[in-house]
């Protein structure tokens, strides 16, 4: 039941039958390797037989060419318990053969909790015009103290993008590690350089200090990506 993957892939963040979001970093020593570390996930998603519990699997390459993010939907977490038992060590063994090297600091489960969306009217009540697309993903992760302060983080961004919106900023998704120890905003842009301005912009002040004074909240900073590959296995509803 698989689509063929194609460059730049990205996923429905928002689709309702994702129950789990795991999200993982493998490192590559240079960055000649970074693309082929890709090609590899990408390749050998591909050539498996996928379970129906696995949705999609999109890779972005961190614009230091120093790691590939892996993004993947799944409808729940114990079927790619049972993945993670019986097809993975193969699946990894076989991509390291071809691409010796790859460190894998480790995984993490998230659940979607909230999204901003830019606004399809301007400040006059004008149409924006048709929808932009996608050209680069920021990432910005934070470690939390459990479930209360991941919520008051995610709610206090969202409201506060809402009440300013950015330019060039698409959507803002907030993703709640299941442990309760972090939080990751997922955030589509227009063009790497639209982010780069809001970063030196009142509105990234604004919210880095309604941020600070969130106790229980501790910033780990941005990371920039480009959208690369992905595989498909179920589209969204």
């Amino acid at each position: 039941m698989a689509t063929p993957s194609h460059p730049v892939t990205l996923p429905d963040v928002a689709r309702p039958d994702a129950g789990t979001i795991l999200a993982s970093r493998w490192v590559v020593s240079d960055p000649a390797h970074q693309r082929p570390a890709a090609d590899s996930v990408v390749d050998s998603w591909e050539r498996l037989d996928r379970p129906d519990a696995m949705l999609t699997l999109t890779t972005f390459l961190s614009t230091d060419g120093g790691h590939v993010l892996n993004y993947a939907q799944w409808t729940n977490d114990e079927d790619h318990h049972t993945f993670v038992r019986t097809q993975r060590p193969a699946l990894v063994r076989a991509i390291d053969e071809e691409l010796p090297g790859i460190q894998r600091p480790g995984l993490t489960r998230y659940r979607l909790h909230d999204s901003y969306h830019a606004p399809a009217t301007d400040s006059t009540g004008q149409d924006t015009g048709p929808a932009e697309e996608v050209g680069a993903v920021v990432t910005v992760g934070f470690e939390t103290d459990g479930p209360d302060a991941q919520r008051r983080l995610a709610d206090e961004v969202i409201a506060g993008l809402r009440e300013h919106p950015v330019p060039g900023l698409l959507a803002a998704h907030f993703h709640l590690s299941a442990d309760g120890a972090g939080v990751l905003n997922y955030a589509e842009w227009t063009t790497l350089d639209a982010w780069r301005a809001f970063t030196q912009g009142s509105t990234s002040q604004a919210l880095a200090e309604t941020v600070a004074a969130l106790p229980g909240v501790r910033p780990l900073g941005p990371t920039p990506y480009l959208p690369y590959r992905g595989v498909v296995n179920v589209p969204a509803p």
